[in-house]
């Protein structure tokens, strides 16, 4: 038990708060999935973004072998736009303790090409990640039956 806050001499109450992550189990002969290209991210994000009809914005992250270890939805938006914080990012890649990350999203219109808010949003994700010592391996944009990766174009 700790002490109060009037005893370690703290003009107000401060909640003390405990971060845990906890694993849910995959199940029996769950394989992990490892993503090899962009085109391994692409077929992970469209399995979650086909049926979609808003922009959703999706974080995968990696271990050191490129593992996927968490596929989580960081923003939902509007039919042509997300709003993305590399706050709520690397949240996840944090308590995921994640060795890096694959960011992605779709475009509803089926068309993948990346918006200068895409490129924008991913210049400032691949600085966060640089002072948090946990690199952005690509963003894919899905759309139909195409994609686009920004490490494949050069862009990262």
């Amino acid at each position: 038990m700790t002490a109060p806050a009037a005893q370690l001499g703290l003009a107000f109450p401060a909640p003390w708060v405990r971060v845990q992550v906890v694993r849910e189990p995959a199940g029996a002969g769950v394989e992990p999935c490892q993503v090899r290209s962009p085109a391994d991210a692409a077929r992970l994000v469209r399995q979650r973004s086909d049926l979609e009809a808003v922009e959703v914005f999706y974080v995968l992250t990696l271990d050191a072998q490129n593992n996927v270890t968490t596929l989580s939805e960081v923003t939902r938006g509007v039919l042509d736009a997300s709003l993305v914080q590399p706050r709520e990012v690397f949240q996840r890649a944090i308590l995921a303790n994640a060795a890096s990350v694959i960011v992605a999203h779709n475009h509803p219109s089926g068309n993948p090409t990346p918006s200068p808010d895409d490129r924008a949003v991913t210049r400032n994700l691949v600085a966060a990640g640089q002072v948090l010592n946990i690199p952005v391996c690509d963003h894919v944009i899905v759309g139909a039956e195409r994609f686009y990766s920004f490490a494949e174009a050069g862009l990262l």
